[in-house]
Order: structure tokens, then sequence, then C-alpha cells
């Protein structure tokens, strides 16, 4: 036994080089957030559909089974190009998120940070919005332009204060409805309509702001901040998490710590809906 153990996986083991080392742990990495990023979204159903069709091809290959066998392999020939296409949206958010992970920082310039007085500013208005019950939609453009994810809305290119703020989501005024975005210290553009979120098992308690925040944190890294129009509760979303209930002290300190500190995006504390629920 060890004779032969010696003569078959010694000079095997010898011959792995540490590129090979190297080259097995990356692929490893790739297909773990491969998967990971397939558990989020409803192409994990898909793989499961299309490695049972593979099975039974190869299987009606073994037994023969030339009709069968015939149709599965077209029908895996053309599903692949129609795949492509239906799954566009996901294979698009799949590769903002790489372009977004901490490897590609090493490649981008740092996101914009925006100072103090404007967080400020904007709570001052929040909390307006929220002692009021008026719904109020807020997102921040960092890193990804939002430019192809936004239609219509107004070009505003002001500065940031709480009296604008509160006058723009006044009800039953022109700019109240759609989102006002925020772009390099400024109010870019409000009454802005958003991608609303993929999610179709959401909790029907949310409504198109929430849905809308959701869904332009799914697809970039922006931050969005919602009042709500019924409970006049404070949320903010950041990539495609929600955290509510927020106090305007918490809201500052948060704001702070993702737009003028730059830390990170993950929200751990209290959050209520996450991305990978089902």
């Amino acid at each position: 036994m060890a004779e032969f153990i010696s003569s078959q996986f010694l000079p095997f083991i010898r011959s792995i080089r540490i590129t090979d080392v190297i080259d097995i742990l990356v692929v490893a990495f790739i297909i773990y957030n491969a998967i990971k990023l397939i558990r989020q979204t409803r192409a994990a159903q898909l793989i499961k559909g299309i490695a049972i069709i593979l099975v039974v091809m190869y299987l009606s290959e073994w037994l023969q089974l030339n009709v069968i066998h015939f149709i599965l392999t077209n029908t895996i020939q053309v599903g692949i190009t129609a795949l492509l296409i239906v799954f566009q949206p996901e294979l698009r958010r799949a590769l903002e998120h790489v372009g977004r992970s901490k490897f590609s920082a090493f490649f981008a310039k740092e996101g914009p940070s925006l100072e103090n007085d404007i967080i400020d500013e904007v709570c001052i208005a929040a909390a307006a919005r929220s002692k009021t019950k008026t719904g109020a939609l807020i997102v921040f453009e960092r890193k990804t332009v939002l430019g192809d994810m936004l239609t219509g809305g107004t070009v505003i290119n002001s500065e940031i204060t709480s009296e604008i703020l509160e006058n723009i989501f006044v009800p039953n005024t022109p700019l109240h409805d759609g989102a006002v975005i925020i772009k390099d210290g400024k109010i870019s553009k409000a009454a802005t309509v958003l991608p609303l979120c993929s999610n179709k098992n959401l909790s029907k308690e949310f409504g198109t702001r929430h849905r809308a925040a959701l869904g332009v944190s799914e697809m970039s890294d922006a931050i969005a901040l919602v009042v709500s129009e019924e409970t006049g509760k404070i949320s903010v979303t950041v990539n495609g998490d929600m955290l509510r209930n927020l106090s305007v002290s918490s809201l500052s300190a948060l704001l702070s710590k993702l737009l003028v500190n730059n830390e990170s995006e993950k929200l751990s504390k209290g959050i209520i809906f996450r991305r990978s629920q089902k």
C-alpha cells in the first residue's frame, strides 16, 4: 500500500506548482460568489431545471432514446440564447455587483463624500416630513451613475437645504411624486421615477416609494432615504437591504457613516428586509 501511494501520488504532489494552487483557489472563489449571487435571484430555480434537463439528455443518449435526445439537445442550444435575453436584468445586476466589489475598488476612484452640514439639512427635512406624515424619497448617487436608471424628472441643480427639500415634497405640487436625486453635493433632479424592486414576494406593506428605494439600491450603490406617507416612519436602503423605524439621530449617524466617512455599506443591526429574503 505504501509503495502504491509513493509511486502514484508522490509524483503527482511534487508536480503541483504554486500557480496551480492559486488557480484552484481563484476558481473556487468565483464559483462560491456565483452561487451566492444566483441564490438571491429567480435564476436559482432555473439552474435546477437546467440540471435536470442535462441529466435526462445524457440518460437518453445512454439508453439510445434518439428522439428525446435530439429534442433535448436542440432545446439546450436554442435555450442558452433565450436565457441571456430573459435574464438580462439578473445578469446586469450580477455584473454591477462585481463592479462594486472590494476588488474593483483598487481600480476605481473613491466615491463622493458629503459634508456633515448637508447630512444635517437632509435629516431636518426628513424629520419635518415624518412629523406630518408626508411621503418623501431622496436618493444619494455614489460611484454608480444613475442616468440610465432614471425616468423623467425636473432638473433642479440647487444647493441642499432643508427648506428646499421640504417644499419639493409638499403634497399636490408638481414635484411631490417621485424621487429627489442628490449628486455631487447638490439637488440634481426631482420628481424622478426609479426602477422598482424585482422581488415579487415583497410584503404588501411596502408602497411604491419603498419598492423604488429597494430597486435603485439593488441595481446600484446608491443610498435611498424614504419617509412613509402612511406611518411617517423613516427608512434607509443600501445594497438591497432596508432599515426602518429610524430616529433622526440614528438617521444622521447612519448617513454620516455611509456618505461622509464612506464606510461599509452593510446594514447589520435592525434590518427588517434583506434582498435574499423570500
